[in-house]
């Protein structure tokens, strides 16, 4: 009994942190628990039933395997356990989601015991997570006469499972919860540094925001136990920075409702809102979990009496309040009326937006994986029993506008679109199913990837994904006792699967800790694929990318689907030379400040940024592609000319060809197809038939931001502003400064050169600047710490080669080793170089952190509070953003640099360069196939 006792042991450890015990995937500990219930004397049976019913996970885990196997010799009579009649074991199972339980229906439904085949093919009327196998026996039964199977069916074609639930109510009534004021970061719904327990529903739970906050969660459920707290960002976006599916299961932990009183700690349908309404990746989170995401507008511009916006000393807006959401208010919701109204019926504000067909749908199925296995599942029904489809869902919203041209976002989708009625172009708006070209998984979010497809019984990648990879860049800095226990679990599941690794099960290979960001940049062959991946920085510059939650990358895994409506587009394009001191970073951040000067507000949340980016390859593109993100944007779409697509491409081939030679090729052939693909686009470009992607003349934009490059003549910095007395203002990306503005006095405590935002060309920018301070001055010395990462093993292999690498390792006084990783974190900084390993490193901050009150001046990406540097009671911690050059310059000075003492530093140095395209793009006539 020895998993047993482990378990008790466990169970009583997890007692000292306030947990109960944790819910069993184990279907050997499992085995255990059903030997001592078969024990009438056994003085464990009482708690092994509790386990057993109560706490065993469901899907296609090993725990559930056995569970569902005892639950049939229960039905059949082979067992007698009094607590567990056959109706409660039929009830069990119909808990189970697929995988087993449904394999064990289907044996029951189609037995010779009438009685209880009658009894089991009522349970799999409200099943949906049924695969290829469960209906070809489904077919097969019915073909050979089966009456029962027949019923099924029939139920199945008429989508019963999804009718004859419970109807959505009417009116929900709620009580906010103010949890920041300000844009919130996901960070405080699901720290990045508490990565590790995120599979651990309960124990994760508990970093959520703070240990008062979620007392006081507590205490407002127990004033208001018939009202659904609904938790709010005040003056903000809820939700900004990624999709992280961790922080909604987090949010729905503590203010939702439990999926299934069998299963522990899934809990489902939170309700969330923000003045400035739901970061759109987090939003799709909210609908996995068929939960509900409201824009209040409660704050809005204080106009004169032309309508203009009175502006503060600042130069920004003055807001003025249009209702109060102070923690505690009572407010209601109407899901009829699709509006929002205070306790005493006054309205507040339409929500036509949270309340679409699809998203009641989601709403009422409890999320939307039920919805995209319903609909397959009705269609093969009906196409078995040979009748008409009379969908039981919300139609497709098809939007076709006849003259008007399409986008290249449109035409992306257009391309990749199934089930549509007709064969007019789809516009914006148009919300379709499409297929999903390639799908990535991160390490960090990967484990609860691992536990969707397990929930959704899905055991193989679907057929039709052209290419999926699972990373281990998120935890590559430290190989410490978490990433031991975790990430050879999460690669073996991965590659059993069907994805390629970066890490290899059987140790064959050397493992890999490239940023995912980048290999799947280099993965997607196709300008015209759908690419879908476990991080808000899946942003590709071919194609167009979508960052998603975990379970919108295990639904894209099982299914090769997504259903997601067209967003809009804003053009962005660039007039104007730019300075040969530039860096293209700079140009990042103008197109943020330049488009805020235009528009006065930020016209990329929400909606896809088509960049005009000409000549720059995919490497080089995917620095601004990559930063949309930041930018709140839903995704990003590159427009290269013909032959720059075709050398991005040939890139891409070469860098697929290092991965098969050093042995990653999956059994499945993943990357020799990826290469297949490629070849045939080269060919197409080439021979003009299928052009480099490219919009219509007359497609219609949301908005048009054009970026002078004459106007950028120093670096600049995205600032946190963490003293801005407008808490709402503070760490968001839209304050950039030059780098004047600070007077070359802002102390930098540490340099950071690494994350996705990164290439080849940066890394050298280092080596070289090196070499020109050493020729100028005998030596380098730093005043402050630089951390240098690289993005992928590929380019230190390039970097070694071209000599670069050698003037990093002369100034360096610590450099990674593969053979002895480092065991624990980092939390000191010498002024020296730091060579580390490749991944994500100080970006993510879930492993490595700057010292806690320090400035840092980063390439990353990320600089919310708390993320890569945390703040000291005296001292706020500081993640300012710039160019490589700057970081480099900034380590070494110990502070920002003067503008002169910057030009002198990278005077010579071969800059990131970026001239935007002279002429019109050929091929511009509409190609929506």
């Amino acid at each position: 009994m020895s998993l047993y006792t482990d378990y008790l042991k466990e169970i009583e450890a997890r007692k000292e942190q306030d947990l109960h015990p944790k819910p069993i995937d184990d279907g050997a500990l499992v085995a255990e628990l059903i030997e001592q219930i078969k024990d009438s004397d056994n003085a464990h049976r009482e708690d092994s039933l509790q386990f057993f019913i109560y706490n065993t996970l469901p899907g296609t885990t090993s725990a559930a395997g056995v569970k569902a196997a005892f639950l049939k010799e229960i039905i059949l009579g082979q067992a007698v356990v009094a607590e567990i009649t056959p109706d409660f074991a039929f009830e069990l199972l119909s808990h189970m989601k697929g995988g087993p339980s449904v394999e064990v229906l289907l044996d029951l439904a189609l037995g010779e015991d009438a009685k209880i085949a009658a009894q089991a093919g009522e349970v799999l009327k409200t099943q949906v997570f049924l695969y290829d196998a469960d209906l070809e026996r489904l077919a097969d039964a019915f073909k050979a006469g089966n009456a029962v199977a027949k019923d099924i069916l029939e139920s199945y074609s008429d989508a019963e499972f999804f009718t004859k639930l419970p109807e959505i109510d009417e009116e929900i009534e709620v009580v906010t919860y103010i949890a920041a004021e300000g844009d919130i970061s996901t960070d405080l719904l699901s720290p990045g540094n508490q990565a590790h327990s995120r599979a651990d529903r309960e124990l994760h739970g508990k970093c959520m925001i703070t240990p008062e906050a979620q007392e006081e969660i507590n205490a407002l459920k127990l004033q208001h136990p018939t009202k659904q707290v609904m938790l709010i960002a005040e003056k903000g976006t809820m939700g900004v920075g990624s999709s992280r599916m961790s922080g909604v299961n987090n949010v729905a932990l503590w203010t939702g409702k439990q999926a299934s009183p069998y299963v522990p700690f899934v809990n489902y349908a939170p309700i969330v809102a923000g003045t400035n309404g739901i970061s759109p990746i987090f939003l799709t989170t909210v609908g996995v979990t068929g939960g509900i995401g409201i824009d209040l507008k409660n704050w809005v511009k204080k106009v004169d009496a032309d309508g203009k916006a009175i502006l503060n000393n600042d130069g920004n807006p003055i807001l003025e309040q249009k209702y109060s959401v102070a923690t505690g208010t009572v407010l209601k919701i109407n899901t009829k009326e699709k509006k929002l109204y205070s306790a005493d019926g006054e309205e507040l504000v339409g929500l036509e937006s949270s309340f679409t067909p699809q998203k009641l749908e989601f709403i009422k199925a409890g999320g939307s994986y039920a919805i995209v296995f319903g609909k397959k599942l009705q269609t093969f029904a009906c196409e078995t029993l040979g009748v008409p489809l009379k969908s039981a869902f919300a139609p497709s919203k098809e939007i076709h506008n006849d003259g008007q041209g399409l986008t290249a976002v449109e035409k992306i989708f257009n391309r990749n679109a199934v089930g549509v009625k007709s064969d007019k172009p789809l516009h914006a708006g148009s919300d379709v199913r499409v297929k999903v070209n390639i799908v990535g998984s991160q390490d960090t979010t990967g484990l609860m990837t691992m536990q969707e497809l397990e929930a959704m019984a899905a055991t193989v990648v679907s057929p039709i994904v052209d290419g999926a990879y699972q990373s281990g860049c998120h935890t590559a800095s430290v190989w410490d006792l978490k990433a031991q226990a975790n990430t050879p679990r999460l690669m073996k599941f991965m590659n059993d699967f069907g994805l390629v690794t970066g890490r290899d099960p059987k140790g064959v290979y050397h493992p890999m800790t490239d940023v995912i960001h980048k290999v799947l940049n280099d993965l997607t062959v196709d300008d015209r694929a759908i690419i879908i991946g476990g991080d808000s920085h899946t942003r590709m510059s071919k194609g167009v990318a979508f960052g998603a939650d975990s379970g919108t990358v295990a639904l894209a895994l099982a299914t090769g689907e997504a259903s997601m409506p067209i967003p809009e587009s804003v053009k962005v394009t660039f007039k104007g030379q730019m300075a040969d001191h530039m860096d293209f970073r700079d140009v990042v951040h103008a197109t943020q400040a330049q488009m805020l000067e235009q528009h006065g507000d930020n016209v990329f949340q929400g909606r896809v940024i088509e960049v005009h980016i000409g000549t720059l390859l995919a490497d080089q593109a995917f620095t601004f592609t990559d930063w949309t993100a930041e930018m709140k944007a839903k995704a990003s779409v590159c427009i290269s000319n013909d032959d720059t697509l075709i050398g991005s491409l040939e890139l891409a081939k070469s860098r697929i060809q290092i991965m098969i030679d050093k042995g990653m090729e999956h059994e499945n052939g993943t990357l020799g197809r990826l290469l297949e693909i490629a070849d045939k686009r080269i060919a197409e470009i080439k021979s003009g038939e299928v052009p480099a992607l490219t919009p219509d003349d007359n497609a219609k934009y949301f908005a048009e931001v054009v970026v002078d490059l004459d106007a950028i003549n120093e670096p600049m910095i995205a600032d946190p502003d963490v003293h801005n007395p407008d808490v709402s203002k503070r760490y968001t990306h839209d304050t950039i400064r030059p780098i004047s503005y600070y007077k070359a006095e802002k102390k930098v405590d540490l340099g950071f050169v690494g994350s996705c935002m990164v290439h080849k060309g940066d890394i050298k920018i280092v080596a070289q600047m090196l070499r020109n301070l050493e020729a100028a001055n005998g030596s380098v010395e730093f005043k402050a710490p630089l951390v240098v990462t690289a993005p992928t093993y590929n380019i230190i292999d390039e970097l070694k080669a071209e000599g670069d690498w050698a003037i990093l390792q002369k100034y360096s006084g610590f450099e990674f080793d593969d053979a002895a990783p480092k065991t624990s974190a980092r939390t000191e900084y010498d002024n020296i170089l730091y060579l580390e390993r490749p991944g994500c490193n100080l970006c993510m901050g879930n492993q490595e952190k700057a010292a806690k009150g320090d400035t840092v001046l980063a390439t990353s990406t990320r600089l919310f509070q708390g993320r890569v540097v945390a703040d000291l009671p005296e001292k706020k911690g500081e993640s300012l953003l710039g160019s490589t050059p700057v970081v480099v310059l900034s380590a070494i000075l110990g502070r920002t640099p003067t503008l002169e003492e910057y030009k002198t530093a990278v005077e010579g140095i071969d800059l990131t360069k970026f001239a935007p395209p002279v002429e019109k793009p050929a091929g511009s006539r509409s190609v929506h196939f």
